[in-house]
């Protein structure tokens, strides 16, 4: 029931397909395209941390329920847009109701599978959420073919409901102090700073970065002078300085930031293999997210048992630098089964990596704080891909103009092979570890 509502979230990888679609309805230009994604990432991004914590306040089964009716109502309105600027606003909707969803999704997992079993649970939570990415191509393919672009938006609308209905045995919140509030003014200003932050990722080759940057800055600098004081931070300021957490999150940036080159990059090297189908593109594809959906479970099983936690995230960095590197050694006249195992390898490497991330940073938060470490997951992977969708695609286009396209490529992938592998150093060699919330970091 959990990873049916999740689903409505990360099926929409199936809304990339319908693009050329989007924009043929609306009449509008290739480039106007990128604020049907911006309208909402940014939104559900910004207000994950938020969430998570309201979640912590009044239960992440209601927090949860409410994402579903929300994403029910707001699936439906971007269907039914008239203009593109309503489409933008219902997107915006749309990022509003995934936060919602998302924010206590792993709480909710981790509740139901008890927590003597959270790598268990995790690597289940991790496979789900691989799940969705891997069938969204795939579906939204064959959606738009038959009933045009609003097809990748309704079709989810049945899970929403359906994840509603199975629900109903669900206790409707978990037991909190009367004291625990919600502290507006700090939500406020940690969701202006990850906005503008987002922004600034997303503008990296335009003048407007900077004054992104320093809003961004600005609205940190308010929201750890607001959380300093607060007698119930969002998140505790204490563990963000000790330098064995803010490594760990900031690999995970740097761990999704190469994987994510994949879904970049790779769409446009099939395109120009005439042998393929748009289908057969998309299969091959959709096997980076299928080596995700077999290593979490496998992961989730072997964590802490057979391998530490801690060496499993550095395997996992390992193995996505790995995948890359077989993906820049691909030509034109690379074997097909060849170009599967690369990115196999890449998607066992990342599934594996996010298992072990997640375990490690849920461990290191409170019981009480479940909400935010689940959310806090989600944050550091969504900031990988943002800013992939700026570094990578420059550093290609600048390879591209001065080899060609099929060396940049190849180069492209192994610039960011080298970044997995220093990810996965960064871990090995820092003697800081984080497991238990009571040890010391």
């Amino acid at each position: 029931m959990i990873g049916l509502g999740t689903a409505t979230t990360q099926l929409d990888t199936s809304v990339n397909i319908a693009f050329p679609a989007i924009t043929k309805g609306f009449d509008i230009s290739i480039s106007d395209i990128q604020w049907v994604v911006i309208c909402y990432v940014l939104t559900y991004a910004s207000l994950l941390l938020t969430l998570g914590r309201i979640g912590d306040t009044v239960g992440h089964a209601i927090i949860f329920r409410i994402g579903l009716i929300w994403s029910t109502a707001a699936l439906l309105l971007v269907s039914y847009s008239p203009s593109f600027g309503a489409m933008l606003f219902f997107r915006f909707l749309q990022g509003v109701g995934a936060a919602l969803v998302l924010s206590c999704s792993a709480a909710l997992v981790i509740s139901l599978y008890g927590e003597e079993r959270r790598s268990r649970a995790l690597g289940i939570y991790t496979m789900m959420l691989s799940v969705g990415l891997m069938l969204g191509p795939l579906l939204g393919g064959a959606l738009t073919a038959a009933w045009s672009w609003p097809a990748v938006f309704w079709f989810r609308v049945p899970l929403a409901v359906g994840a509603l209905l199975m629900l109903r045995g669900m206790p409707a919140s978990s037991q909190h102090q009367a004291a625990d509030r919600f502290d507006i003014l700090g939500g406020v200003s940690l969701v202006l700073g990850l906005v503008t932050m987002l922004l600034a990722l997303n503008r990296l080759r335009e003048l407007s970065a900077i004054w992104f940057g320093i809003l961004s800055a600005v609205a940190f600098a308010a929201f750890i002078s607001r959380e300093s004081r607060a007698a119930r931070p969002i998140i505790a300021l204490e563990i963000l300085r000790q330098p064995g957490f803010a490594l760990l999150n900031l690999v995970s940036v740097l761990a999704n930031l190469a994987a994510f080159s994949v879904w970049l990059l790779v769409p446009y090297f099939l395109a120009r293999v005439p042998d393929y189908t748009l289908t057969e593109s998309g299969i091959i594809l959709a096997t980076a997210a299928a080596g995700a959906v077999l290593a979490a479970p496998i992961g989730g099983r072997i964590a802490g048992q057979h391998l530490s936690i801690e060496r499993l995230a550095i395997a996992g960095a390992a193995t996505i630098g790995c995948g890359l590197l077989l993906l820049g050694a691909w030509t034109e006249q690379t074997p097909m089964i060849l170009r599967i195992v690369g990115l196999a390898v890449q998607g066992v490497g990342l599934g594996l990596f996010q298992l072990a991330y997640s375990d490690i940073i849920i461990a290191a938060l409170p019981l009480k704080d479940r909400g935010v470490a689940g959310s806090l997951v989600l944050l550091t992977r969504t900031l990988g891909t943002v800013a992939a969708a700026s570094v990578v695609l420059v550093t290609f286009e600048l390879l591209n103009i001065q080899y060609g396209f099929l060396a940049g490529f190849q180069k492209t992938f192994q610039l960011v092979a080298l970044l997995a592998f220093f990810a996965a150093g960064l871990l090995a060699v820092s003697r800081r570890r984080i497991g238990d919330p009571n040890s010391k970091i």
